[in-house]
C-alpha cells in the first residue's frame, strides 16, 4: 500500500534558487581568498589526494638537516573551528623524513559516523611541526595549477555516496591547497533495479531530503508530453521500494515512449557516483515482461548520460498473438 503523501514545504521559485546559488558561489570565492592569505613558502606535497569526498591522504617530505621534527599534525580549520590529525613520520628517500596522514571526513550533519565534520564552506590545510625544544612552525600546502585532466571513464571528484556532500581539493589564488565542501541538495538516489519476468522492481533512498520527501508518493512521467502514472512505493525510513507500472504505462497511449520516475517530487537516478557517462558505462538490454493480466511488454530500464533512471516500454501483446496464429510452414 502506498502511504498518503506527506505535506511538503513549497520549493523556492527558480529566481530564489538562482539567488541562493549565486550567494553561495560568492561566499566560497570570498572564503578561498581569505584562506589563501598569509604564510611564507608553500611546500609541495609528495602526495595529496581525496577519495569519494571521505578519505584525505597527505604525505610531505621534511629534510632533517633543516628541520628537526619531534611531533607534527595536520590542521583542518575554518573560522574558529579546528581539527587536528596526527602526522606520522617514516623514512623517505635521500635521508629525508616523510610525514603522512589519512583523515576520514564526514558531513557535519551526519552524526552517525566518526571523522572530521565538515560544514558547507572552505577549509584551510595547515601543517604544524614541533621541534625537540618546543619550536612550533605552521605552513600551508602548495598545489600546482590544475592541468586539463585526461579523458577517463570517471570524474575527478566524487561525492560522498552516503550523504551526497562533495569535497574537493582546490587551489587558492596564492597557490595554497584548501578543501571546499558543498552539501548535497535533496536527491532520490537509485540503489539498484531488478528486472524479472513479470516486472521491474526499483530500490532507492532519499539523500539530504527535505521534510516530507520520505514517505511521499511516486510518479512515472512520460517524457513526450508529461503524462503521469502513479507508482506504488513502500517506505522504510528514507529507503523505498517501487514497482514500475508497465501495464498502466503502455496503456496510456500507443507506441514506444520513454518514461522518467519522480519520487517525492525528486527525479530518480544514480547521482552519487563518479561515473562520467552512466549510459555508456552501464548498458542494459531490452527485455520482454509477461504481466499478470496476460499482456506482454517489451521494456528497457536504463540510465541516461546524466545518470537519470528511465524506462522505455512498448506493448507487444497483439504482435505476439499474430505471430502465434501464423500457420506453420511445411518442411520436406
Amino acid at each position: 500500500m502506498t502511504p498518503p503523501p506527506s505535506p511538503r514545504p513549497p520549493s523556492p521559485p527558480p529566481a530564489v534558487r538562482r539567488l541562493l546559488a549565486t550567494a553561495r558561489t560568492t561566499r566560497f570565492r570570498v572564503e578561498r581568498a581569505a584562506a589563501g592569505r598569509g604564510g611564507g613558502a608553500l611546500p609541495a606535497p609528495v602526495h595529496l589526494s581525496l577519495r569519494d569526498s571521505r578519505t584525505l591522504n597527505v604525505a610531505l617530505a621534511v629534510d632533517p638537516a633543516h628541520e628537526d621534527v619531534a611531533r607534527a599534525r595536520l590542521l583542518i580549520t575554518r573560522g574558529l573551528r579546528r581539527y587536528a590529525v596526527p602526522l606520522a613520520p617514516e623514512p623517505y628517500a635521500h635521508g629525508d623524513t616523510l610525514l603522512t596522514a589519512t583523515a576520514t571526513l564526514r558531513d557535519a550533519a551526519d552524526g552517525s559516523r566518526t571523522g572530521v565534520p565538515l560544514s558547507d564552506g572552505v577549509w584551510r590545510l595547515t601543517v604544524e611541526t614541533r621541534g625537540p625544544r618546543g619550536r612550533v612552525r605552521r605552513r600551508g600546502i602548495g598545489i600546482a595549477g590544475d592541468p586539463a585532466p585526461p579523458p577517463t571513464p570517471t570524474t575527478a571528484h566524487a561525492p560522498d555516496p552516503r550523504t551526497g556532500m562533495l569535497v574537493r581539493i582546490v587551489r587558492t589564488r596564492g597557490g595554497r591547497a584548501v578543501l571546499q565542501a558543498t552539501r548535497s541538495r535533496p536527491r532520490a538516489e537509485l540503489v539498484r533495479f531488478v528486472p524479472r519476468g513479470d516486472g521491474i522492481t526499483v530500490h532507492g533512498r532519499i539523500v539530504a531530503g527535505a521534510a516530507g520527501a520520505a514517505g511521499a508518493g511516486a510518479l512515472a512521467v512520460r517524457r513526450r508530453d508529461g503524462v503521469v502514472v502513479p507508482v506504488d512505493v513502500a517506505w522504510q525510513g528514507d529507503a523505498f521500494t517501487l514497482r514500475m507500472p508497465l501495464g498502466a504505462m503502455t496503456g496510456a497511449g500507443p507506441g514506444q515512449w520513454v518514461w522518467d520516475v519522480r519520487v517525492g517530487g525528486l527525479p530518480l537516478g544514480r547521482w552519487l557516483s563518479d561515473v562520467r557517462d552512466p549510459a555508456a558505462s552501464c548498458p542494459t538490454p531490452f527485455r520482454v515482461f509477461a504481466l499478470a493480466d496476460g499482456s506482454l511488454v517489451r521494456a528497457h530500464a536504463h540510465f541516461t548520460a546524466s545518470g537519470a533512471f528511465a524506462v522505455t516500454c512498448l506493448d507487444i501483446t497483439d504482435g505476439a498473438a499474430e505471430r502465434t496464429r501464423e500457420p506453420a510452414k511445411e518442411t520436406s
